[in-house]
């Protein structure tokens, strides 16, 4: 079975290679950039195995369904980029639930870790699906303020935006399937990604405690820059 997923996995890997070969073949910088960041994406676990045995000098194996997860999740956004969320109404929606679910399970492993290695600290069940809810939910609204900056921030300097929007409820529909990738994982009890994160729990807790800082603190700047950016334009027009 490990063979298999590990198998799926460099699969998908080099399939969102060769969407960064069309890319590159198109001129299309969108596509290119996202080819990017999926392609490094998929390839985290493994870097991060890296990166704690080189600074930490702790082996840590991921399990290879984060892997084969991460790496899915990506391929199914770069076929979004090369024309199949113009064209099939509903892959935006399969790319933000599967995502989001993907989130949301690294979260619910993420919080069960620390609680489970932390003296007075207990969620009760509704408490456990309520912060993997919210914790998703608030990384959707950062992926959404950042689809505007970067959208915002190309057309200032004249360039295509790697970040596109499709129509005027594409936003709160993202943030609704954002929402039912969370709760499918939290109701199911999905706990596949536990005894990856138990390996390094107090890494886990740091880790856990950083990405809240940065999604908090990264949506209050970027939800600033804007007020302040159409402001000036409003102003000025």
């Amino acid at each position: 079975m490990t063979d298999a997923l590990h198998a799926g996995t460099v699969l998908l890997q080099g399939a969102i290679a060769a969407t960064l070969v069309v890319g590159l073949r198109r001129h299309d910088p969108s596509v290119v950039a996202n080819a990017i960041v999926s392609l490094v994406a998929a390839f985290m676990p493994a870097i991060a195995e890296a990166v704690l045995w080189t600074t930490l000098e702790v082996d840590v194996t991921f399990d290879t369904v984060l892997s084969l997860w991460v790496a899915a999740a990506g391929f199914l956004h770069m076929l979004g980029m090369l024309g199949w969320y113009d064209t099939v109404w509903w892959w935006d929606h399969v790319t933000h639930t599967v995502s989001a679910a993907l989130v949301a399970a690294v979260v619910y492993a993420s919080v069960v870790t620390v609680e489970s290695h932390t003296a007075g600290f207990r969620l009760s069940r509704g408490g456990l699906i309520g912060v993997t809810f919210l914790f998703t939910m608030a990384g959707g609204v950062f992926w959404e303020l950042l689809e505007v900056v970067a959208r915002d921030v190309s057309r200032r300097i004249g360039v295509e935006p790697v970040l596109k929007h499709y129509g005027k409820y594409d936003t709160p529909l993202d943030l609704v399937f954002d929402g039912v990738g969370a709760l499918v994982v939290a109701a199911f009890d999905v706990r596949v990604f536990v005894p990856v994160f138990g390996q390094v729990p107090q890494f886990t807790k740091s880790l856990l405690v950083a990405s809240t800082a940065l999604v908090v603190g990264g949506s209050i700047v970027m939800a600033v820059f804007l007020g302040y950016t159409r402001g000036l334009a409003w102003s000025s027009g």
